[in-house]
């Protein structure tokens, strides 16, 4: 049974406690392979009998609409932005995440809350204030921060997806063009990054190497929290 706490107040009415599953986060930069990864972990663990949920940003059916819409139209203030993102994170929590883990399930989080904090805190949001808003947040069971760097990141861009207009930062006005602002932008995202795996006790893989082999380096950091069931 797992022991987690909330990093705050978290929620009074529903005690972070006969919490079966595990709550297991990947963090990292845009384009680093997170999904990737999150997918092949879903198939190794379902394969091997354990029950499986995953979520990530936007997934909220109470804000999904109204952020995807928000982010068609580059309209909303910055702080109106993460108060609208710490909402659908907290909806998440309370109606899918500590559901599923109550009821056994393993839940793999593509991102948590501490990207949300990444960018607000590179768009200009008071540090401290962007990490109160998440005392609502139940603490992980492990967090793995995929870490690669720009050079690393364009390429991944350039022969895949291409480059967007959040991701790149161009909100920001960094730069005129997406290439030179992703690159501003992602490397700001990185230091946030490198301070919170300090600050939050993440396990950083590196992601610059094949997805294969940043596969099993996951799977080896988690088979030991699987095998605390049987204790």
């Amino acid at each position: 049974m797992s022991p987690q706490e909330y990093y705050g107040a978290g929620f009074p009415y529903r005690p972070a406690t006969e919490l079966l599953g595990k709550l297991i986060v990947l963090e990292g930069s845009d384009g680093v392979g997170r999904s990737t990864q999150i997918n092949m972990l879903r198939t190794w663990l379902e394969a091997d009998g354990y029950a499986v949920s995953d979520t990530g940003l936007r997934r909220s059916n109470l804000t999904q609409p109204g952020l995807d819409a928000a982010k068609l139209g580059h309209t909303l203030g910055r702080q109106t932005m993460s108060l609208f993102y710490a909402t659908d994170f907290s909806d998440r929590l309370e109606n899918q995440i500590i559901p599923a883990l109550k009821a056994g399930f393993h839940v793999l989080s593509d991102r948590y809350f501490y990207s949300i904090i990444a960018r607000d805190i590179v768009r200009g949001a008071d540090p401290v204030w962007a990490r109160k808003i998440y005392d609502v947040a139940l603490k992980p069971d492990i967090v793995f921060y995929l870490r690669a760097d720009v050079p690393a990141l364009v390429k991944r861009m350039i022969h895949g997806r291409g480059f967007d207009f959040w991701e790149s930062g161009m909100d920001m006005h960094f730069a005129g063009d997406l290439y030179d602002s992703f690159c501003i932008y992602q490397s700001r995202l990185i230091e946030q990054f490198d301070q919170m795996a300090k600050e939050y006790g993440f396990i950083t893989i590196d992601a610059t190497r094949p997805i294969p082999v940043v596969f099993e380096n996951l799977k080896r950091e988690i088979k030991p929290l699987l095998e605390e069931e049987s204790y």
